[in-house]
């Protein structure tokens, strides 16, 4: 999965950067309101992670923006703005959830994975489909219940095909899941990991459509 972290303390942000990237998150940091509009508006991301006192542009108004683009991403506001008054105005503005600072960093997570869940339509702790089981908060996987060890980069790109099941992800897309900016990316990246995985799975948990991309069939 993909991250937009935007937080303009170096201390904040290193520290946020380090343990999302460490629970295998691809993470691009940005510093002020108008890199984080540039950064949404030439990437796809799956949750973004916005502080509200920023330069250049308030998190509020790049959180507005975001959603009169009627853009679903999920947004999870972290900020020093404690007053309840500030609260209700990110949740009004169209924030998912709010956390004050200074916040747990295992607390951040756990939020993290509760909007990926929710965002994939996901009700329980774990993606399951088909027999095949991913939890982000253990970092366990398991296919029919016995548990296999995937690496960091073969989960990275098993994990959102398998949070939405008959949903094709084209080569650009799977790359964008396990890249950050600062990446580099080989040619054949995805079908090394996607080889991985089905080594690891079964020949049939990631099925190639022709000309298209990657899926995880629904049945």
């Amino acid at each position: 999965m993909r991250l937009l972290l935007v937080e303009d303390d170096t201390m904040i942000g290193e520290a946020v950067l380090e343990a999302l990237r460490g629970a295998h998150y691809a993470v691009d940091w940005v510093r002020d309101g108008a890199m984080a509009d540039t950064a949404l508006a030439s990437q796809d991301y799956d949750l973004m992670l916005l502080d509200l006192g920023l330069p250049r542009r308030d998190g509020l108004q790049v959180l507005r923006a975001l959603r009169a683009r009627k853009s679903t991403l999920p947004v999870l506001v972290a900020t020093a703005r404690d007053a309840v008054g500030d609260r209700i105005a990110g949740l009004d503005a169209g924030a998912d959830d709010y956390v004050v600072k200074p916040y747990d960093i295992d607390e951040l997570q756990a939020r993290i994975r509760a909007l990926l869940r929710r965002g994939a339509g996901q009700a329980g702790p774990a993606f399951e489909h088909n027999g095949v089981s991913l939890n982000p908060a253990t970092r366990e996987a398991s296919v029919q219940g016995a548990p296999v060890s995937l690496s960091a980069r073969e989960w990275a790109v098993l994990e959102p095909m398998l949070a939405r099941p008959g949903v094709v992800f084209s080569r650009a897309q799977l790359e964008e899941k396990l890249f950050s900016w600062k990446d580099e990316v080989s040619s054949n990246a995805v079908e090394v990991y996607i080889h991985g995985v089905r080594k690891k799975l079964g020949a049939d948990v990631i099925q190639t459509v022709r000309g298209l991309g990657y899926l995880v069939p629904r049945s």
